[in-house]
């Protein structure tokens, strides 16, 4: 059957009042989302041309059109746009919308020794990233409260050199601070269901989880979990610099449990919710059953679950060390099998620095090493380097990687090439290769458990409203507020 071409939903884009006006109209086919002609009515300040580009659910050749830092125009290759400037991607370059990656912890002010923002922007910049959401803990004060939301805004305030949101915290103390959080335009809440590792956010016992969930419900947020079950990790099973007995001591069940208790939840409360990093493959069977009963659960796993495997990681190396940790060789092909399915919605880094003393790397600690890696810059190749060797294409690690995090967050606007988004691009060449070096990765501490790793698919360039990102143009990203949905 031939597609018949015709407009999708409006004849034109909905607009904020913030937003520039749009100078041409669109219609793309439902069947396979491929353009047809489109013709801005006024010259374009920029056109992107490639012969390869990922634009909805295809990969075809485009002219891109941008104006005021928006995409007005989206035509065949061999489309004229009128436009002041002219960039031709070279014959090995794919055009990629920017990636968004809703799980970063900057730690801003209170640790910036172990991250700031202008390095953890630049450093997702520098890996195709355009818009980051900041994790509420690990700074200090922790984004508990307005006031405390204010002061990391003040903190972050031209430094960016990408766009940044804030998640805002829920802790024991803060029930009534939730719905003030929420009107200052965080996009929803983080909160813990065992210990987080620093002091200044304490996690959710059961009642305090359930009642956080019913008022989330009722101020219409979403909720982010760290689903570990502390009761079910053994700590003194770690023991010194033996992965094994680190990873025996947070099993499986741990998230599986936790996992559940979120689906019980969302289903009691009505509430929204997302589950972070998941490891545990064993645990998608529960979310698809809650799912099907109707609970709005969405979950990410990371880079480095996708990438690494326990068996190949030595005693003593701390830079693996995260929570969960990094599972078996079988499990990530299992995490792998699930996001083909659509039972895994996204991938997000979990980008989570520290100093290399606290990572203690000279004496491989397990136990007393600081949990988290650092992926923001790297997340894009290390999913490529894994998806094209399973017979994945860049279309399915575009929806992983921008379109489904920034839809989930309410992010209409971006991790898409298409007519009234914002013009955030990557060149991206995905045959080029690299070997891992972490002194000339652009996060504030050179550690990776990345270092030495060759990966395939390389960020050549990045645009952030229509302009390429560079260290020398200075910080030009926005601090962003969550929009209301109708």
């Amino acid at each position: 059957m031939r597609c018949a071409s015709r407009p999708t939903g409006s004849s034109s884009p909905r607009w904020s009042s913030s937003s520039p006006s749009p100078t041409s109209a669109t219609t793309t086919c439902r069947c396979c989302s491929r353009p047809t002609a489109i013709r801005p009515t006024v010259a374009a300040d920029l056109v992107v041309k490639a012969r390869r580009a990922v634009v909805g659910r295809r990969e075809i050749p485009v002219s891109v059109g941008i104006s005021r830092g928006r995409i007005v125009a989206v035509t065949s290759y061999d489309e004229e746009l009128p436009a002041a400037t002219s960039v031709t991607l070279d014959d090995d370059e794919v055009l990629l919308p920017g990636l968004v990656d809703t799980h970063v912890h900057v730690n801003e002010p209170g640790r910036t020794e172990w991250e700031g923002f202008a390095t953890a922007t630049a450093a997702a910049a520098a890996g195709g990233v355009t818009t980051i959401l900041d994790m509420p803990l690990n700074s200090i004060p922790p984004t508990t409260t307005v006031a405390a939301l204010e002061i990391k805004r003040a903190a972050a305030e031209g430094q960016c050199f990408v766009d940044v949101g804030f998640w805002g915290g829920a802790v024991p103390s803060n029930l009534a601070d939730l719905a003030a959080l929420h009107d200052a335009g965080v996009f929803g809440f983080k909160c813990f269901l065992l210990d987080s590792g620093v002091p200044e956010f304490p996690h959710l016992e059961e009642a305090a989880f359930g009642a956080a969930m019913r008022e989330c419900a009722r101020i219409g947020a979403l909720m982010v979990v760290h689903a570990e079950d502390g009761a079910l990790i053994e700590e003194h099973l770690v023991d010194g610099p033996r992965y094994s007995g680190f990873l025996a001591s947070r099993p499986h069940e741990s998230e599986d449990v936790a996992v559940a208790r979120v689906i019980r939840q969302a289903l009691q409360s009505g509430a929204k919710a997302h589950v972070v990093h998941l490891c545990s493959a064993t645990a998608l069977e529960a979310i698809r059953v809650g799912q099907r009963a109707g609970a709005d659960v969405t979950v990410e796993t990371c880079p480095h679950y996708l990438t690494f495997a326990a068996e190949q990681i030595d005693d003593g190396s701390t830079e693996f060390k995260c929570c969960p940790p990094i599972r078996e060789a079988g499990n990530r092909e299992q995490l792998w099998s699930a996001l083909e399915a659509g039972d895994l919605d996204m991938v997000v880094s979990d980008h989570s620095p520290c100093t290399a003393t606290l990572k203690r790397l000279g004496e491989g600690d397990f136990g007393r090493a600081w949990g988290g890696i650092s992926s923001v810059q790297l997340g894009l190749p290390a999913v490529w380097t894994g998806a094209r060797a399973r017979g994945c294409s860049l279309v399915d690690v575009v929806r992983w990687m921008a379109s489904t995090p920034a839809s989930r967050v309410g992010l209409s606007d971006r991790g898409r090439i298409a007519v009234g988004a914002q013009a955030d691009l990557v060149r991206f060449a995905p045959d080029a290769s690299f070997v891992v070096d972490p002194v000339r990765l652009k996060h504030r501490n050179p550690v990776s458990a990345y270092a030495g790793l060759e990966l395939v698919g390389e960020v050549r360039e990045t645009w952030l409203r229509g302009v390429p990102v560079g260290d020398e143009d200075g910080p030009r990203g926005r601090l962003l507020a969550r929009e209301e949905t109708p």
